[in-house]
């Protein structure tokens, strides 16, 4: 088997699709945004990265801030039409009968139906080219109570969310392993 070469490009794929909320209460946008991640644990820092012509990108520079909402099959409409039409012309939480949800440390809403909502401010901005990205301390991650079990512990089985790879969406399956299942001790059967 031999691997065919393709141009250089973006192709670390599957990604995050998700829905970022930006502007405050009374006049807010949702971006739809693949370019996304974790850069950092301590302190925990996420990044956005998004085109200077978009209409979101003056609110989250103007303000500083964002709010990352991981997407779910239930959301899968919502994140795909959030990401094809502007805020400029539309209302997109009105439009997609979207709850705007008040957050704890920042201004702008999350988007209720979300199953997971991040808080973030943003440290600063680095231009790449084509986008530029929102570099952001994580101020709180909000999570709905039903995705979370009778330990405490958040259980991102039950959220069906969605992934984006090369022009479509994923529903991500199941569990296969643990960090560390590959070294792990095998249990002694009784």
């Amino acid at each position: 088997m031999s691997k065919k070469m393709w141009k250089a490009g973006t192709f670390v794929y599957p990604i995050p699709a998700v829905m970022v909320s930006c502007g405050d209460m009374e006049k807010s946008n949702i971006i739809t945004v693949a370019w996304t991640g974790i850069l950092n644990t301590n302190p925990a820092k996420v990044y956005i990265s998004v085109r200077p012509e978009r209409y979101s990108y003056n609110i989250i520079k103007e303000n500083g801030e964002f709010v990352i909402n991981l997407t779910n099959k239930q959301l899968a409409y919502a994140t795909d039409w959030c990401g094809v039409k502007t805020g400029a012309k539309v209302d997109k939480f009105k439009e997609m009968r979207l709850t705007k949800e008040k957050c704890n440390f920042v201004n702008c809403p999350a988007i209720k139906e979300s199953p997971v909502s991040i808080e973030c401010k943003v440290d600063k901005i680095v231009e790449m080219g084509s986008h530029h990205m929102f570099v952001a301390d994580v101020l709180s991650i909000d999570a709905d109570e039903k995705y979370i079990d009778e330990k405490g512990t958040f259980d991102i089985s039950k959220c069906n969310l969605i992934a984006y790879a090369n022009g479509g969406y994923y529903e991500l399956g199941h569990k296969i392993g643990k960090f560390g299942f590959s070294v792990a001790k095998k249990q002694k059967k009784k």
